[in-house]
């Protein structure tokens, strides 16, 4: 009905018709403009997930605000990770608070030996962490474990402190953690698949599991008793898996060590994706 008619307002047929023209007229235009707008909208730079919905969205408007705002939920949960991928919220919350520097170490699988590697920084306590680097890294030959013993092959599963480092060659240009410098650092033998772990221990940083604080690396300290097994390091990456250490490539410890600050409180985040 139109508006005309609506309150009563009468005319004689003949304009009647042509006013009805004149309003098809500009109900096309008006329709064509709003087509246009709704193009341009629709083509507008992070709108391909709103066309991929409404093409094949035919829920009720009620149930479609729902689902909205159930990938805002999601993306909450993404953003409370703090900018770290492949991690948990329990496993996230257990990285302290004043630690600005993290290697975060993902293994593809609990059984895998294969991993990344990836250092991350942030400016304050409770920013969004913000990556710097990745590299591919090893871990234990047998994978990763929460409950690791002496001699299963398994890296460490948690959140450890980075305090200690040192080497067979000299520190890094830039290398501000305690660095012991010792030849008792040659790696000699073969490793697990028979390869060769010369210049394995050329850099290390310490990975504070079942270990004293404030030594250096080779200190055979282990606080919670041998059975758990110790000395586990990052160092120099010898093409195969490790007994327990996580191996990256040895432009990548020279970047580890020229970047990790005591007073950044860094710490290594390291275990299965998703864990």
């Amino acid at each position: 009905m139109s508006k005309f008619a609506r309150v009563g307002f009468s005319r004689p047929r003949a304009a009647v018709r042509a006013g009805a023209g004149v309003g098809a007229v500009a109900a096309v235009g008006l329709l064509a403009c709003t087509a246009a707008w709704f193009h341009a909208v629709q083509d507008a730079p992070g709108n391909a997930e709103a066309r991929a919905l409404s093409a094949t969205d035919n829920r009720p408007a009620a149930a479609a605000a729902a689902a909205s705002d159930g990938r805002v939920h999601r993306e909450s949960r993404r953003n409370g990770l703090q900018g770290l991928p492949g991690i948990s919220d329990r496993t996230r919350a257990r990285i302290p608070a004043d630690s600005l520097q993290l290697i975060l170490v993902t293994g593809k699988a609990k059984d895998s030996s294969h991993a990344t590697a990836a250092l991350y920084t942030r400016s304050a306590a409770g920013a969004d962490w913000v990556l710097a680097e990745t590299w591919p890294a090893r871990n234990g030959a047998r994978g990763w474990s929460t409950e690791r013993r002496y001699g299963d092959l398994t890296s460490p599963v948690g959140v450890f402190s980075l305090s200690d480092a040192g080497g067979l060659l000299p520190k890094p240009p830039g290398t501000r953690l305690p660095y012991d410098r010792s030849r008792a650092f040659t790696a000699s033998g073969h490793g697990v698949e028979g390869e060769s772990l010369e210049g394995s221990f050329d850099y290390v940083v310490a990975i504070d599991f079942n270990r004293k604080r404030g030594v250096s690396p080779l200190d055979p300290t282990k606080p919670e008793g041998p059975r758990k097994g110790g000395n586990i390091w990052l160092h120099v990456d010898h093409d195969g898996p490790s007994q327990g250490c996580v191996g990256i490539a040895k432009e990548a410890m020279e970047k580890v060590l020229a970047t990790l600050d005591p007073a950044a409180k860094p710490v290594i985040v390291m275990g299965p994706h998703g864990f």
